[in-house]
């Protein structure tokens, strides 16, 4: 494990994962005969997913093209390439964006079979389209000061009175909370989905604004006293070198909620083979190597993701004080296919 110990130092060097040419399949014929690569089209956007591919290189020899941008961007290029593109591996984050990808006929039916050991069923596309690579927790976050955590157990209790003026939250247009939606409306049907983001949006201490992390800044500078956040958010500005960004973490605590109905919102970053695959063993070795030891203690300790493979060893304080909890099971797939009727419920109760 000396690579991963240099990972986790950040002095692991990263020249294997430079960008792609502008066609990831421009290698010269001498090239293919002794050089064998993999071509991924990612929306993620982290150390660990470099640092990740680097080591996969050093273990295999095979040479990671990399295609970073957002996740429509990536599905509709993928799309629009059709049997010409040279995408061996589409990863991007979200069930909804998963399903859009898949919808689009973008990933081969995969027999993942091999390589998920200890995994969730519900993290895994019903027929193997895509298999989840790390997840995260959609939770309540609120003042210490001004909140008593046993005031809220569930989604549900913040769309009281007592809220009022006191919720920052995203927009509508965040897909992580159109997927929160989409499970609300799997668990609870459209109209009382309705009736809750209605309410969420009567509570809003401010019109929704920026990231995960604007929210708990804003809980921190006193705009508001809860918010609605994906938990590694919390976790990068907890384990921050900036004592700052300390500050800001230590003036928030977390609630994972709806522990005893139906468990807290979970959604993933996904990855699956690519239908036109110029090179889908090298595709499925790098993904058996996200799910191996190496990949999934990088999510925990660099990005604060919790691993899929439940029995990973590994180091994050942070994310082990949140330990154990109950998580929604419903299969993430089902996200995406809410994600229509997601979007009209906010339209439909003016959530911005």
């Amino acid at each position: 494990m000396k690579a991963l110990a240099k990972i986790l130092t950040g002095v692991l060097v990263l020249a294997a994962c430079s960008p792609a040419p502008e066609s990831a399949t421009e290698t010269t014929d001498t090239a293919q005969e002794t050089t064998r690569i993999v071509n991924v089209y990612s929306s993620r956007h982290y150390a660990s997913d470099r640092a990740i591919y680097a080591a996969f290189t050093e273990e295999t020899g095979i040479e990671v093209n990399l295609i970073e941008a957002g996740g429509d961007q990536l599905i509709e290029r993928v799309r629009a390439d059709g049997e010409r593109s040279p995408a061996d591996v589409l990863i991007t984050v979200d069930a909804a964006r998963l399903y859009r990808a898949d919808e689009a006929g973008l990933f081969a039916p995969t027999d993942f079979s091999g390589m998920l050991p200890d995994i969730a069923d519900h993290l895994i596309h019903p027929e193997g389209h895509w298999v989840s690579l790390a997840k995260r927790a959609r939770v309540i976050a609120y003042s210490v000061d001004r909140v008593d955590p046993s005031e809220i157990s569930n989604y549900e209790d913040l769309a009281g009175p007592e809220w009022e003026g006191r919720i920052c939250i995203r927009s509508s247009g965040n897909v992580y909370n159109q997927s929160l939606m989409a499970g609300l409306i799997a668990r609870s049907g459209e109209e009382a989905a309705e009736a809750w983001a209605q309410a969420i949006n009567n509570n809003m201490a401010r019109a929704p604004q920026g990231g995960d992390t604007d929210q708990i800044r804003g809980i921190a500078a006193g705009e508001c006293d809860v918010a609605i956040v994906n938990n590694y958010y919390y976790g990068s500005l907890a384990r921050s070198d900036d004592p700052a960004n300390n500050a800001v973490a230590e003036a928030v605590g977390l609630i994972f909620p709806n522990q005893d109905m139906g468990g807290t919102h979970i959604n993933v970053s996904g990855a699956g083979i690519a239908v036109n695959a110029p090179h889908p063993e090298e595709a499925r070795e790098l993904i058996a190597f996200f799910l191996g030891d190496f990949g999934q203690r990088a999510f925990a300790e660099m990005t604060n993701e919790y691993p899929v493979v439940e029995t990973t060893q590994w180091d994050n304080p942070v994310l082990e004080a949140s330990l154990p909890f109950v998580e929604d099971t419903r299969n993430v797939n089902e996200l995406g296919e809410n994600n229509a009727v997601a979007q009209r419920v906010f339209d439909r109760v003016g959530w911005q």
